[in-house]
């Protein structure tokens, strides 16, 4: 597998890629406070097809780091509102980076962690056609998706979740609900609990892995 990563800048983004040997890009989304550092700890063993991109959030977060949506009331959790404006703005970013590289952005798959995990199935409930597979790690379903997530939504989609059960960060309870929600929707989901906090345990990386490979 290709291990090579350049932290570069295009146009007004931050972001780190790893080339891959055919066209179709893997797009890795960071969870809040996190940059686009954070989630190459997950692609040791991902397919050397990707061309692997992680973009660094819009905002500012506090105490550091960087968010996919902007600044709210500590504790509040996000919406699908407020992950609009990111989510307009990753699929010009797709566009426009893919053409200038000679990449397919036609349909692009994603996979995030924690709030990076929200902003995933929030792109992919709002725009299904663009996004291929979907993986949330540690993540859940913003308020709000299940006004978008109606049945048929997401039919033909295969959607990976995986959650620890001892996360006090976000709680397991709203991984289910996300499974439920993307299933009325007519996703078909493959979900990993494991025995950890917020985090990815081994055997749902493991697991994570097979899913991209498919």
């Amino acid at each position: 597998m290709k291990t090579d990563t350049t932290t570069t800048t295009f146009e007004n983004w931050t972001l780190r890629v790893r080339p891959g040997t055919s066209p179709r890009i893997l797009l890795l989304l960071h969870g809040w406070t996190g940059n686009e550092n954070s989630m190459w700890i997950f692609t040791r063993h991902f397919p050397s097809e990707y061309w692997i991109v992680t973009p660094r959030a819009p905002y500012l977060a506090q105490p550091g780091g960087y968010s996919w949506r902007a600044p709210a009331p500590r504790g509040s959790w996000p919406t699908v509102d407020l992950f609009r404006p990111s989510v307009a703005a990753l699929i010009e970013f797709v566009e426009r980076f893919a053409a200038a590289s000679q990449l397919d952005a036609s349909s692009v798959d994603v996979a995030g962690f924690s709030q990076g995990g929200a902003l995933t199935l929030t792109l992919g409930a709002l725009f299904p056609a663009r996004v291929g597979k979907m993986g949330s790690l540690a993540g859940f379903a913003p308020e709000g998706a299940e006004q978008i997530l109606t049945p048929g939504r997401l039919n033909g989609k295969n959607v990976f979740l995986a959650h620890g059960t001892q996360d006090q960060i976000v709680p397991i309870d709203m991984a289910r609900r996300a499974v439920q929600l993307l299933e009325g929707a007519g996703a078909q989901v493959t979900y990993c609990e494991s025995e950890v906090g917020h985090k990815l345990g081994a055997d749902c990386l493991k697991a994570l892995e097979t899913y991209l490979a498919d």
